[in-house]
């Protein structure tokens, strides 16, 4: 066995669906299918470009460490138990993950609409992206009590505020999770998105560099 040499300060992180933890991880089984169902929500993830789906040779068997008759396997089973879908036009063949955006374009690829397919894929099912992937795109690496602290926002806050209010912090190069909240508190306080009340841009960049968001741009 080749010992770990442990994680980098520079390393990224993959969101994993939270159900993959209430019911896939206790479900499976089977090695081949739990390498190929993770491999496939990491490259799902790395994936760039409008259309975002997985044909067979794209899974790594030198990095998944087994044979390609069981990274096969690995799929019929995930495909069998609705973690992946395949989807088939003509002579090609693609995985999809099984949401309600993959669903959508494994339907569209599946009657031969590949420019339906990526339309979907890249703007019908639009999502802001969530607190944790902003916090670790703006901020840095999460540790678990800034986990605890943004699922707890999540709940408090509207979704459509976060983006905003990380923008708001990287502008004022005040990347710590403390401004953002500060700035979502005022917001809420309000009962309206405070960005949105203000006539300019200057005025409500002043707006976040007084008062209670003082002692953070203080901070080195």
């Amino acid at each position: 066995m080749n010992t770990f040499r442990g994680f980098t300060n520079s390393e990224t992180f993959t969101q994993i669906p939270d159900a993959f933890f209430r019911q896939l991880l206790n479900e499976i089984t089977d090695a081949d299918e739990l390498k190929v169902t993770l491999y496939a929500l990491w490259r799902f993830e790395q994936l760039e470009g409008k259309f975002r789906a997985l044909c067979k040779t794209d899974f790594d068997i030198k990095d998944l460490g087994i044979t390609a008759d069981e990274v096969a396997l690995g799929l019929d089973k995930a495909e069998k138990r609705g973690s992946l879908i395949k989807s088939r036009h003509e002579s090609d063949e693609f995985y999809f993950l099984n949401s309600p955006r993959g669903r959508a374009a494994a339907e569209a690829f599946a009657k031969g609409q590949w420019r339906e397919s990526a339309r979907i894929l890249s703007t019908l099912f639009i999502e802001r992206p969530n607190v944790f992937k902003l916090y670790e795109e703006n901020i840095g690496p999460l540790t678990p009590l800034i986990a605890d602290a943004l699922k707890e926002a999540e709940e408090n806050y509207s979704p459509e505020w976060f983006e905003e209010a990380f923008i708001i912090a990287v502008k004022n190069n005040k990347r710590n999770w403390k401004y953002v909240e500060a700035i979502l508190k005022r917001w809420k306080e309000e009962g309206s998105h405070g960005q949105k009340n203000q006539k300019n841009a200057v005025k409500d960049d002043d707006r976040y560099t007084d008062n209670e968001f003082s002692e953070f741009l203080k901070r080195d």
